[in-house]
């Protein structure tokens, strides 16, 4: 019933590090000045002595920012990887340049996490440059499905720099949620929320709601999309979802006219939602609305033109009173099936509607077919002779009725209708 979530917004993607590179090499110059937003989200603590390297240092850093300027990335990792630096700033401030080159490059995950590591434990990097460090410290670890450890970097992050980030409380719930721990992956979903605001993201609704599902919590997850069609009304796949939801816990009614909704807003693409919705109408006695879905449908290709779906689409038309139409579809649900039991019910549907020469035919068919009872259809197949006045073929198949014990008593009767009326009507049979 419920198509699991699919985290194609939240599977980790390796980041772009130009940005990253651009801001901590710029050599000799004072930290970045341009932090204005995420200073103005961050809590007030003491302002972090800034450092450069040592110009020696500098001038090898220098010289390798060129190359990776210039696309060169193994070539800047060469000359980083030479310098022999003494000072414990000028080693840390290396080491985390080597490990952006890595990251850059895409292929060492292994030595890019061991080169953050050391750049980040003696935390005398400049502000920025520690802060970013950690950062990406904790996306390599998502990356490399170290949850735990990215954790405690984002964490880290979160306490050095004090900005609230929407992005990367998505990344620690879901760490939590990769880990297993559902129950810890709500809060930090939550502090997403709140973090972007007015800028809503859809990928902590994404991980509240299948934590929930996961963790049972079906009406916990129906609050949540219930805010997210009113925050994502485009999006089809929370329209679609949220009423499997209400069928979860047996709020048919509310799971009808959501289902409902969607259909007509155009977000009903699946077969299985075309299908649920014409079920839903049937057990809100709405026959009719169901039979004009799944005909539509069927005719469309949109619901395969199967033995199961013909079934219902026949038995929508019963419902509904359409007579004419639900024997139509039995017939065509027999034909499909060589189904004896199919071809009955067709015959008793074009009885009941008089047409009584169409379902002799679909009654000797369920004979042919060696349906159960057939001294029952041999009575039907009298009454419509009768019906058409052909006395002596209804006199016939009156008699093969007789035969039967569990017609007997009834096929007596008529038996003996069918002698009167013929003898009435001066008819030798």
């Amino acid at each position: 019933m419920f198509n699991k979530l699919v985290f194609k917004n939240l599977k980790f993607k390796r980041l772009s590090t130009s940005l990253v590179v651009v801001a901590s090499l710029l050599v000799a110059q004072a930290p970045i000045a341009n932090f204005a937003e995420a200073a103005e989200q961050k809590v007030e603590k003491k302002k972090r002595k800034s450092r450069l390297p040592s110009p020696k240092t500098g001038k090898k850093v220098q010289e390798a920012f060129e190359l990776y300027s210039e696309d060169d990335i193994n070539g800047a990792l060469v000359v980083l990887l030479d310098i022999n630096a003494s000072k414990e700033y000028d080693i840390a401030y290396v080491d985390r340049f080597i490990a952006v080159m890595y990251a850059t490059l895409g292929d060492n995950d292994v030595k890019t996490i061991k080169y953050l590591k050391q750049a980040i434990a003696p935390d005398i990097l400049n502000e920025l440059d520690q802060g970013e460090a950690l950062k990406l410290l904790g996306d390599m670890q998502m990356q490399t499905k170290d949850y735990k450890g990215a954790l405690k970097s984002y964490n880290s992050w979160i306490d050095f720099t004090g900005i609230s980030d929407g992005q990367v409380y998505i990344k620690i719930a879901n760490a939590y949620y990769s880990l297993g721990q559902l129950d810890k992956v709500i809060a930090p979903a939550d502090k997403a929320i709140a973090a972007f605001g007015d800028k809503q993201n859809q990928n902590p609704y994404i991980l509240k709601v299948t934590s929930f599902y996961e963790l049972k919590k079906y009406k916990e997850a129906i609050k949540v999309l219930e805010t997210v069609v009113q925050l994502f009304p485009e999006v089809k796949q929370w329209w679609t979802q949220l009423p499997m939801f209400y069928l979860l816990v047996e709020d048919y009614p509310k799971a009808r006219e959501t289902l409902d909704l969607a259909y007509r807003l155009g977000h009903l693409e699946k077969e299985s939602q075309i299908t649920t919705l014409a079920s839903l109408y049937s057990q809100a006695d709405a026959p009719y609305k169901a039979a004009i879905l799944l005909e539509k449908h069927i005719a469309s290709g949109q619901v395969k033109r199967n033995h199961q779906n013909i079934a219902k689409l026949a038995n929508a038309w019963h419902s509904a009173l359409h007579i004419d139409k639900a024997a139509s579809y039995y017939g065509v649900l027999a034909k499909m099936t060589t189904n004896a039991a199919h071809y009955r019910k067709q015959g008793m549907l074009l009885k009941q509607d008089e047409q009584f020469a169409n379902a002799i035919v679909a009654f000797n068919k369920a004979i042919e077919l060696g349906v159960s009872e057939q001294g029952q259809i041999q009575m039907s197949i009298a009454e419509s002779y009768f019906y058409l006045e052909k006395y002596k073929k209804a006199y016939a198949a009156i008699q093969k009725a007789v035969k039967d014990p569990k017609a007997r008593k009834y096929a007596k009767g008529w038996k003996n209708f069918i002698i009167d009326t013929a003898k009435r009507k001066n008819i030798t049979i």
